[in-house]
């Protein structure tokens, strides 16, 4: 079974020259290594997937004790980063211990990233749902208020869904059909063209664009 994705950290951005000497912005990720923690298959869960770890420097006593006998488990180092992906039928069986490297992924593909974006804190109306505001003139009473939220008499209430200030970001965002510009296997780098979601040190999941344009 092919595994159709791995997990990974934003680096930050940074920019490649192309052949023909136009400038490529770009975002690095760490991809991997990864470890295949635990396997979902039809028969027992319905689907098929594996669960993949990020491995990387963390002591035991930072996990809680479910999670390291869950690691035990499978016989792989102590990691704080589990997702599951879906995997293609065809191919090898992925089996717990099992690495997943960033040379799965070739140059051109495109892929979608799944990552939490940036905290705002508290935001008014303008700047979360970007509202226009009122006048800016002298003697307006009205700037930056959201204006009218009612429905005359009827429905006689306030609609479901209605925008207000409140909190802003720190939410599970995907960008989609991002091409690969570049790896470097060694370094276990992935270069994305474009940005992500996310602050650098982020976590971030990489995985083969379901809806290629």
């Amino acid at each position: 079974m092919a595994v159709n994705g791995i997990l990974g950290i934003k680096l930050g951005m940074t920019q490649v020259f192309a052949e023909d000497g136009t400038v490529v912005p770009c975002t690095a990720i760490q991809a991997g290594p990864c470890v295949v923690v635990a396997r979902r298959t039809k028969q027992t869960d319905g689907y098929e997937a594996v669960q993949l770890g990020l491995v990387e420097f963390v002591k035991p006593q930072r996990l809680t004790k479910a999670r390291r006998g869950h690691l035990d488990k499978a016989k792989v180092p102590p990691m704080r980063f589990l997702r599951e992906i879906r995997v293609e039928e065809e191919g090898e069986a992925a089996n717990p211990g099992d690495r997943v490297l960033v040379d799965g992924f070739q140059p051109g593909e495109k892929v979608d990233v799944v990552g939490v974006s940036k905290g705002r804190g508290f935001a008014g109306g303008v700047k979360r749902w970007h509202y226009r505001g009122g006048d800016k003139s002298h003697g307006s009473m009205f700037h930056r208020a959201p204006g009218g939220i009612g429905a005359s008499s009827f429905p006689s209430r306030v609609w479901k869904g209605q925008h207000f200030p409140g909190h802003m970001g720190n939410e599970r965002v995907t960008v989609k059909n991002l091409p690969v510009v570049k790896i470097d296997a060694e370094e276990n780098l992935l270069l994305v063209r474009g940005a992500i979601p996310g602050p650098p040190g982020g976590y971030v999941i990489v995985r083969r664009a379901r809806k290629n344009k």
